[in-house]
């Protein structure tokens, strides 16, 4: 900022450590930081990096950030007038009378109603008429599921006594089948 001036790093690893004290062999971590950090740009001209900073950006930079702060804090009075004025639209017609305390009190003791009655249905839920027809349509997928089952492990059984010739009994064992399976009727 004091000298306004375009830098080469071999500029600044000279100047530094007499103006400001900073040790030449830090001088490259530094001037890396404050580039990350925004606070020096540089460019790469041909072969050589140069490095600026200069206090108009910094103060350019303060005026963009307060522009877009005051932008929202506009947007953001809007909206709570936005708001304030709909809470007063909300409140019209809502005033405390006796008439809506009557009626409010109704309306709970009504959901109470309304609560006591669904328990009231679900303890009786096994008998309704839907429930009963789709558990027989689960049944019978079920059963379905099942015989096709005992039907594949009777093939797989007629398929070992033709291949490997063994009994019928000796499979069972081996294998942990009933001797009484047989399909669901």
């Amino acid at each position: 900022f004091a000298q306004k001036d375009v830098f080469q790093l071999k500029d600044l690893e000279k100047i530094a450590p007499k103006e400001k004290g900073i040790t030449s062999m830090s001088v490259k971590e530094i001037l890396q930081s404050l580039v990350d950090d925004g606070m020096v740009d540089t460019d790469r001209i041909g072969t050589s990096n140069y490095f600026w900073a200069f206090p108009s950006k910094a103060l350019h930079a303060r005026k963009r950030k307060l522009e877009e702060l005051e932008s929202q804090l506009a947007e953001s009075s809007q909206k709570k007038e936005a708001l304030q004025k709909s809470i007063e639209k909300s409140k019209i017609g809502r005033e405390d009378t006796a008439e809506r305390a009557a009626l409010l009190k109704e309306l709970a003791a009504l959901r109470q109603k309304k609560e006591q009655l669904k328990t009231e249905i679900d303890k009786y839920r096994e008998c309704d008429p839907d429930v009963v027809e789709e558990m027989r349509q689960t049944n019978q997928v079920a059963k379905e599921a099942a015989n096709r089952w005992t039907d594949n492990i009777f093939s797989i059984k007629s398929w070992a006594k033709r291949k490997f010739g063994f009994e019928e009994s000796r499979i069972d064992k081996g294998f942990g089948i009933p001797e009484d399976l047989d399909y669901i009727d």
